[in-house]
């Protein structure tokens, strides 16, 4: 018995690149359980991607289920006989149910009481012909965000263009959403034209002389590469961004890497919002030197080739100059703010409709602190720093600034704070009172940042908690679940001995059971 290869490839519009690699996991884990389900053996899996596709290739699958054998158990010997040593209808009905006649029957004693028993045996069906069950497997993917489009009823996360099914070299027949299967697949959407398929082997030298790179390792090998070969040559430091470089990765189908400049001017605006601009807007690698010192370039990825690149970095430099621009002008207007009139503003500011504005908030936070700052035995200067990094904590959400890159909430917090005459303290606590700002993150550095810290998320959780709003299985629209492992990480951290049901005295929610126990369980989930 011969082997086959087997593809499947399914071909979309654009997807966004954040979902691209979980979907072709999922893809490649359902095929490889549906064979492992219907007894097919199989070789190697091979998983693709690119913003057009998501694929699977699996190698060496049998051309027929391996057959089956197994025993049965039926009812007891009492109930499968009569009086007369008859079958009865139970013994004759369960013969029939496992396709077989009551001549095969037989007994087994399992622990002192004898069973009847017949021996299954079940052809394996040829693969092809269980093949066009990939329909379901296809309609079955899920993704975080879906769409519908024209007037089909299938929900899924782009409309889908085209499908390829090849079992060997033929065509497995099924359709979804009125695409019908076939062997043709779409190249680079400029670059590229269709090409048809004579074998599931050829699907990435195919797609690569269509000007797609369709194995998404391979991708990110040539991004790296060209990205070290441009580092050397310029003598640059490219900062490796895992993150950025997985997204770009996921953005483009055959990836060219290109620079472009900036103005020099541009520098004076602080080099998190540089960055934030490059990496978070546009997509783009910084630049330094070899002393760290941010460089007035930016690397970029192209989806297509070499030609007319000069006109592709004009293209994105007069984007980013525009940005730049912006940045720059709100960093300057920003420079006039009056710290204790943004935190007048915050009053305007609704946190939550039965909850209160940011002001309210903020005096909440401010009371959590102090309390926390006498339990923990703070000296006087250091109260009266906690007190004033709590009162001020929020004030940046209402600066130009924060407004355009919201990611930047603390760090430009404590940079006005500094440029405005904050004590270091201060200005160091507006920022650190975010931390952790993921799971695992860095914890806050001072006892002031730590303090406003734990005050802040223990006001955020215990108030939701309050009015009802808890994470129920994957909802979490707060980020509760985080708030609250951060409170645990501060706590591990300082080692200050405060208990669950103290933090939640504090807050006025000592008898509230499930915010005890959501505390709890962040703390084993460690």
């Amino acid at each position: 018995m011969s082997n086959q290869d087997l593809l499947l490839e399914i071909g979309l519009e654009e997807m966004p690149a954040r979902f691209m690699h979980d979907s072709m996991t999922q893809l490649g884990e359902k095929l490889e359980s549906w064979l492992k389900e219907k007894n097919i053996a199989f070789g190697s899996v091979k998983l693709y991607n690119s913003p057009r596709r998501l694929a699977v290739l699996v190698e060496n699958v049998a051309e027929k289920q391996d057959d089956v054998k197994e025993e049965a158990k039926g009812p007891a010997k009492k109930i499968a006989l009569d009086e007369n040593g008859e079958w009865t209808k139970a013994a004759i009905g369960f013969s029939r149910g496992q396709g077989a006649s009551p001549e095969d029957l037989y007994f087994k004693d399992i622990k002192g009481t004898e069973y009847v028993f017949v021996q299954k045996f079940q052809k394996g069906q040829d693969t092809f012909s269980l093949l066009p069950e990939l329909r379901d497997l296809v309609t079955s993917l899920h993704f975080p965000k879906n769409m519908r489009w024209g007037s089909e009823d299938l929900k899924y996360i782009r409309p889908i263009k085209w499908i390829v099914a090849l079992f060997g070299s033929e065509v497995v027949p099924f359709s979804v959403a009125h695409v019908e299967t076939g062997r043709t697949t779409q190249g680079h959407r400029f670059l590229g034209k269709a090409a048809d398929l004579s074998a599931p082997s050829e699907y990435e030298a195919t797609l690569e002389s269509q000007f797609v790179i369709a194995d998404p390792a391979k991708r990110k090998q040539l991004i790296v590469k060209q990205l070290d070969e441009l580092a050397a040559e310029k003598s640059w430091d490219i900062p490796r961004d895992e993150d950025l470089l997985d997204e770009v990765n996921h953005l483009v189908e055959y990836p060219t890497v290109l620079f472009g400049s900036y103005e020099e001017e541009f520098l004076a605006i602080p080099e998190e919002v540089l960055v934030t601009t490059m990496k978070e807007h546009q997509r783009y690698f910084p630049v330094k030197d070899e002393n760290g010192s941010l460089l007035p370039y930016f690397v970029t990825v192209r989806n297509g080739d070499s030609r007319a690149l000069e006109n592709v970095a004009r293209g994105n430099e007069k984007v980013l100059r525009a940005r730049l621009s912006d940045a720059s002008f709100f960093y300057k207007e920003d420079q006039k703010l009056n710290i204790d009139e943004n935190v007048r503003k915050l009053e305007k500011i609704v946190f939550h409709e039965e909850l209160g504005s940011l002001g309210d908030k903020v005096r909440r936070t401010e009371a959590l602190a102090e309390r926390i700052a006498e339990v923990i035995g703070a000296d006087q200067e250091t109260v009266q720093l906690i007190k004033r990094a709590a009162h001020i904590s929020k004030f940046d959400l209402v600066t130009h600034m924060v407004y355009e890159f919201p990611e930047l909430q603390g760090i430009m917090g404590e940079k006005y704070a500094r440029m405005l005459g904050e004590k270091e303290e201060v200005a160091l606590a507006v920022n650190e009172h975010y931390m952790p700002r993921q799971a695992g993150g860095q914890t806050p550095s001072s006892i002031a940042g730590a303090v406003v810290a734990l005050a802040d998320k223990l006001d955020t959780v215990a108030s939701f908690f309050k009015i009802g709003v808890i994470p129920t299985g994957s909802q979490d629209p707060y980020g509760l679940r985080r708030q609250a492992s951060g409170i645990v990480q501060i706590l591990l951290d300082r080692n200050w001995g405060i208990s669950f049901k103290e933090l939640a005295a504090f807050a006025g929610q000592e008898a509230n059971s499930e915010l005890l126990e959501f505390f709890k369980q962040r703390q084993t989930s460690r």
